[in-house]
């Protein structure tokens, strides 16, 4: 076993036989067999500098046929390893690297540069974008009509892109622009539109409703002075509003609240230098309207239409006319903003419950109340009331749906019927559900019932929630307000009531307000 262990120790030192003698590899043997030609050699280690010039050199080889001369040349300098760490390594690399770098210097990039070339680019594209709309006027109105007016008059956009008509939505683009028949429907209106100054006498300087805040936030506080009547003796203006004259003999619509407490009535109207006395013959304080009359001279006078605030749609154009603090005739335009609107404005007459308003966005002031909403074919819409002195853009305008029906009463001076039962009342709170034993919070609580009223006469108790209507079930207090409205004076309905969870039902004749 010993003998087949072998020393390892040099791989490369001769390894002997079992007899002892030096093995050879078969390959040197055949190699010392065979003729040695003569070769360009390299020798050792690679040492030299990139510095030094390839040179020749010629030594002697020996060989079986003696000793030639033989030529060596000395390899080419090849590119260095950067892992050297030897001095003379560190030295070769950098005159290597010098080579590489044509500039012998790191070039940098200058930031500022480039910010500096980027912002000049992009004004010069925003400058050249500016210019070229600016001259085409792609923004204003006149280039919009422009556009209206040439080729793209046709539509802006449609809803497919067929040229047939079946389900194309257009959009024009005299939709998006300010109707151009607005001066058109001033000069037509402006004849009609009249200024109303009330006056009070000095021992009566009080005027009902103008000490209530609520009052002044909707319609302003009216302009006071004293002027001296034609007796010598001391008036105060009370206030100044707006009217228009809707018949050519001299009848104006105007509201309630312009004419309410006035001792004289004056009217200004375009054309004429001095005011005309005018009469009150019909006023309504719940639908604050009034109708005043004004004697002709010479000619009849210029008279608006009044035309359907049920034809219009919000989101139409309206034109305002009046008398805003003492400027006269001044046009405002705007949109339809809402329909149906109801608010409250207590006073110290009561309340004035109003229904069905237009609220528009056409500036109104103090001074408007009375004045003409127009729409676009120059037809009264509204008659403008009141606006919310807090807002902006905030306006209220009775409909002529409201006026029309009640127009030939107040011309004539009849009282007109207004329908009711007598009962306070309020929506039911939802805290109050359980407690009042109901369902839900559908209908309307009675809160307190007047004395002596077609409610009180039914019995109808407060804490009574009117659920029901004829039948027909009532969802909020608003629901039944406008239900009653609707019926005549002197008509019969059943009420469903729910009182302490039971329901129990109750006949009321309707009843006239202006007669209790």
């Amino acid at each position: 076993m010993d003998n087949n262990k072998r020393d390892y120790s040099d791989f490369f030192k001769p390894q002997q036989d079992d007899n002892g003698n030096e093995r050879r590899d078969a390959r040197e043997e055949q190699t010392d067999k065979t003729e040695k030609p003569s070769y360009y050699y390299s020798y050792g280690p690679f040492k030299s500098s990139i510095q030094d010039e390839q040179s020749s050199e010629t030594t002697t080889a020996s060989s079986d046929q003696g000793t030639s001369q033989v030529e060596i040349t000395s390899p080419r300098p090849v590119r260095p390893y950067y892992g050297y760490s030897s001095e003379a390594d560190r030295q070769l690399q950098q005159q290597t690297a010098a080579q590489w770098d044509y500039n012998n210097a790191k070039k940098k990039s200058n930031p500022l540069k480039s910010y500096m070339a980027t912002f000049l680019a992009g004004a010069v594209v925003v400058g050249s974008l500016m210019f070229a709309s600016d001259k085409m006027n792609l923004f204003g109105d006149a280039g919009a009509m422009a556009t209206n007016n040439g080729a793209v008059s046709g539509s802006v956009s449609k809803a497919n892109g067929s040229g047939g008509n079946g389900g194309v939505t257009t959009a024009a683009l005299d939709s998006v622009v300010r109707p151009g028949n607005i001066s058109q429907i001033v000069n037509n209106a402006s004849p009609a539109v009249v200024k109303i100054n009330t006056y009070v006498k000095s021992s009566n300087r009080s005027r009902s409703g103008m000490n209530s805040d609520i009052f002044n936030f909707f319609f302003g506080d009216g302009q006071r002075q004293q002027t001296p009547n034609n007796n010598g003796s001391q008036r105060q203006s009370a206030g100044m509003g707006s009217g228009f004259i809707f018949d050519k003999e001299g009848y104006i619509l105007t509201n309630e609240h312009v004419i309410n407490g006035a001792d004289e009535i004056e009217v200004e109207v375009q054309g004429y230098a001095e005011p005309f006395k005018a009469k009150l013959l019909g006023s309504e304080y719940s639908l604050d309207l009034a109708v005043l009359k004004i004697e002709k001279k010479d000619k009849d006078f210029s008279m608006l239409e009044m035309g359907s605030s049920d034809d219009i749609n919000v989101g139409d154009w309206v034109v305002a006319i009046g008398n805003p603090y003492g400027f006269d005739h001044t046009v405002t335009v705007g949109v339809l903003s809402a329909k149906e609107r109801p608010i409250d404005i207590p006073d110290n007459q009561g309340t004035r419950e109003y229904q069905h308003l237009l609220q528009t966005d056409a500036s109104i002031n103090p001074g408007n109340s009375g004045g003409p909403l127009l729409n676009l074919n120059g037809q009264v819409i509204g008659i403008n009331t009141a606006v919310s002195a807090q807002a902006q853009g905030i306006g209220f305008a009775i409909p002529t749906s409201t006026v029309t029906s009640v127009l030939e009463n107040l011309k004539n001076n009849v009282k007109i019927p207004l329908p009711y039962i007598g009962v306070n009342i309020q929506d039911v709170p939802e805290e109050l559900v359980k407690d009042l034993k109901l369902d839900n919070a559908e209908g309307t609580v009675v809160a307190s019932v007047v004395q002596g009223s077609p409610a009180s006469k039914a019995d109808l108790q407060p804490y009574d929630v009117i659920t029901e209507v004829n039948g027909e079930k009532i969802k909020d207090t608003e629901a039944f307000r406008d239900k009653i409205k609707s019926m005549k004076v002197g008509d019969k309905v059943t009420l469903t009531v729910v009182r302490n969870g039971s329901k129990v039902t109750t006949a009321v004749i309707i009843g006239d307000m202006n007669k209790k």
